[in-house]
């Protein structure tokens, strides 16, 4: 009898639920300590995870959960790229 294919879960940083990977966009911070979005999941470096929503990362800007996250400031300009990463790809 096969088992089913267990779903890796992930914590969306912005509104606490956890949800199927695959749903969730992830944020990286590279080696070099560069922080962008993650759509397919491979990139090397220390990931976060937020729901493809502009709320959930306004409501992580605002409890500075990706400082948390990333142990690390993170800029406006940061945060504004990562906003309009997630608004193009939701044109798509």
């Amino acid at each position: 009898m096969l088992k089913p294919k267990k779903i890796p879960q992930r914590q969306c940083v912005g509104c606490r639920t956890m949800k199927n990977k695959r749903d969730l966009i992830r944020v990286v911070k590279s080696p070099a300590g560069e922080i962008s979005l993650d759509f397919v999941g491979k990139k090397p470096g220390r990931g976060a995870y937020l729901c493809p929503d502009s709320a959930c990362l306004t409501r992580a800007r605002k409890t500075k959960a990706l400082e948390r996250a990333f142990e690390t400031a993170i800029p406006a300009e940061i945060y504004d790229a990562l906003l309009a990463q997630m608004e193009a790809a939701d044109g798509t």
